[in-house]
């Protein structure tokens, strides 16, 4: 156990320390050239801010939660899902692989206004924006995992009478599941990023519309107190995955040695 926090510690003080030395620097150049609060805020003045206003903050805060989460679950599904079937059926990865690609050439940010146009300025519209930024490496990562497949466990289950569908799920799932989970990874910091976009182009609520109206009220404190609330989220979303996978993966190799 003393091992393990050791080994956590020299893993976690390198980064910690950047983190402190940068925003020393920069309380220290807003305090030694005089910078105007409302052109530059010093980290001490967003936390102050950020403490004032920390109901209408997490007010913000809870509602692009909701819509990121959302939108994660529905892109991991669709990711999973389209990533399985492309690897299943052949004639599908040949069909939807350059649409899977084109879906990404299109930047959020021009989608998300005909989006809503489309749908309207509810829920619906923020979740599709999110969702697409998040299933792409989910698929992909998806479909790459399936098809690296151990080639002797295959070749066994297929010499045993194994069905498509036994190899599926007892093999190259379980096989898959590092790179699915890379995917996730990948798409946690898109998803958090995905919702403020939609909320930036038509929304009355979440960070993102909490960024414009401080930005257009010169309130570069309340927008930097949200870009601080940004990137704790998706820093959380991405420890969970990653404590997640560590379950996930241990009983992943633990079943596969047990198999061999």
């Amino acid at each position: 156990m003393n091992s393990r926090l050791l080994s956590l510690f020299n893993k976690g003080w390198p980064p910690i320390v950047a983190v402190v030395l940068l925003l020393s620097g920069w309380e220290l150049a807003v305090y030694v050239f005089q910078i105007e609060q409302w052109f530059l805020p010093s980290p001490s003045g967003v936390i102050r801010e950020a403490y004032i206003s920390w109901d209408r903050l997490w007010l913000h805060t809870s509602a692009t939660i909701e819509k990121c989460l959302i939108g994660f679950a529905v892109g991991i599904v669709a990711g999973i899902l389209i990533g399985g079937m492309m690897h299943w059926w052949k004639p599908v990865k040949l069909i939807f692989s350059p649409l899977l690609v084109l879906s990404q050439n299109v930047p959020s940010i021009v989608l998300a206004p005909l989006f809503t146009i489309w749908f309207g300025y509810g829920l619906f519209p923020k979740i599709l924006i999110i969702a697409l930024v998040c299933f792409f490496p989910i698929a992909v990562s998806t479909m790459i995992g399936l098809a690296e497949t151990d080639r002797n466990l295959l070749n066994y289950m297929r010499m045993i009478g194994a069905k498509r569908r036994q190899i599926f799920f007892k093999l190259e799932l379980p096989f898959s599941l590092p790179y699915i989970f890379a995917g996730l990874r990948i798409s946690a910091t898109y998803g958090v990023m995905g919702a403020v976009i939609s909320e930036w182009l038509g929304s009355s609520v979440g960070l993102g519309y909490y960024m414009t109206l401080s930005s257009s009220g010169y309130r570069n404190d309340r927008v930097f107190a949200a870009v601080f609330m940004i990137v704790a989220l998706s820093y959380i979303l991405f420890l969970v995955i990653v404590l997640v996978q560590k379950v996930m993966i241990r009983w992943n190799s633990q079943s596969i040695k047990e198999g061999n």
